[in-house]
């Protein structure tokens, strides 16, 4: 009777840690289903038009998301202070994972880009998941640094060369924008850390000379932010992609053409269901499903957000680095994917989470929210009055 008492107490205990925050599930489940169904509408078109083919992205799209929120499931019943302790050698695999790539016969070139592992009948993009794994790490940094975070040394030398080896690595693949979401990321987390302000202002100053430095050393990215200034002076070949993105939000205006009727998606924009999947809902659902989209990462920024500040609150000064650098990473992307589709930014090879196509990007979108959710699931008053 006793062991049946116990094992029922256990279950019970399993069935709460269960229970995700409504807000960061409401937001989740309404970005997967949009992008469900906004993946379909841009993919449709492709192949030969028989069942089969039609359904081929739909069906991949959807397995993506299956394990993406398995894995969501199983991060969000962890233990936040057992990420606390892996996240220098996971950072430290990431790094010899990012390296490995750059050996001839491991990584997987796709136009002119080494980005990939072929690991059989799946390929893994190992700089989406070193995102997740910087994030952890720097919320460990901060926890452990929070007396010394005001000096230079300590605040942002430290920091700052874990960032120039990882941007090393990523620029030799080369995947500039991968950099500049973690760039930016740690960035922030190190703001909102306590770091001293006139040191923020220098890294953003060496920030910024750096990515012109970068820009201006290499012949695709000077070609990029030119097509980016005028892309209509060569609208057939570098600023292709800009002028399609940008029809496809003029034909759409206020309410769309209508779902599945977008005109562009049929072989003008290329990567629509990727990098550009922004544009089709533009064009289909109007600035009424940007704003859709805008509004549900903002819900989202907010809501991390809130629980970091419950977090600190009650002394959880790693979780609340976490909640915040996991909240600040998604949105931080799909910010410059939102800019990139709308031509406020020059073209960058980055998705939108949750929405676009590709199981990388699902995954590591995933493991973030699953982060968000075991720092709210931590936060919340358990039997007896624990936390």
């Amino acid at each position: 009777m006793t062991a049946l008492t116990s094992q029922a107490v256990r279950s019970d205990d399993f069935v709460a840690n269960l229970r995700l925050d409504p807000w960061l599930s409401g937001v989740l489940i309404a970005l997967l289903s949009l992008g469900l169904v906004m993946v379909y509408s841009a993919t449709i078109a492709g192949g030969k038009q028989t069942l089969d083919t039609s359904f081929q992205h739909l069906l991949r799209h959807a397995t993506h998301i299956v394990f993406g929120l398995m894995v969501m499931t199983a991060i969000s019943i962890t233990r936040i202070k057992w990420w606390n302790r892996i996240s220098k050698p996971l950072l430290l695999i990431s790094i010899v994972v990012l390296g490995a790539l750059l050996v001839p016969g491991i990584g997987v070139e796709v136009n002119g880009s080494v980005r990939w592992l072929d690991l059989g009948s799946i390929r893994l993009q190992p700089s989406e998941f070193v995102k997740v794994a910087m994030v952890i790490y720097t919320a460990g940094y901060l926890t452990r640094k929070q007396e010394e975070i005001g000096q230079f040394s300590q605040g942002i030398l430290m920091i700052g060369l874990v960032l120039a080896v990882l941007a090393l690595l990523l620029l030799m693949e080369p995947d500039f924008g991968s950099f500049v979401v973690i760039a930016l990321t740690v960035g922030m987390m190190l703001f909102l850390g306590g770091i001293r302000f006139w040191h923020f202002l220098l890294c953003v100053l060496l920030g910024v000379v750096a990515m012109v430095v970068l820009t201006v050393v290499s012949p695709y990215r000077m070609q990029r932010v030119m097509s980016f200034l005028n892309p209509w002076s060569d609208p057939f070949d570098s600023g292709f992609q800009l002028t399609q993105a940008l029809i496809a939000f003029g034909r759409g205006e206020w309410y769309g053409v209508g779902l599945g009727a977008s005109i562009q998606k049929l072989y003008y924009l290329p990567h629509a269901n990727t990098d550009f999947l922004l544009a089709v809902i533009a064009e289909e659902l109007g600035l009424i499903g940007v704003l859709l989209v805008v509004a549900l990462f903002g819900l989202l920024l907010w809501r991390a957000f809130a629980i970091a500040r419950r977090a600190e609150t009650v002394g959880k000064i790693y979780s609340a680095r976490l909640a915040q650098g996991a909240g600040l990473l998604l949105v931080i992307q799909a910010q410059i994917n939102i800019g990139v589709n709308s031509g406020v930014l020059p073209t960058k090879g980055l998705t939108l989470p949750f929405l676009s196509y590709g199981g990388s990007s699902m995954l590591a979108s995933c493991m973030a929210m699953g982060l968000l959710m075991a720092v709210a699931r931590e936060l919340r008053p358990q039997p007896g009055g624990r936390r």
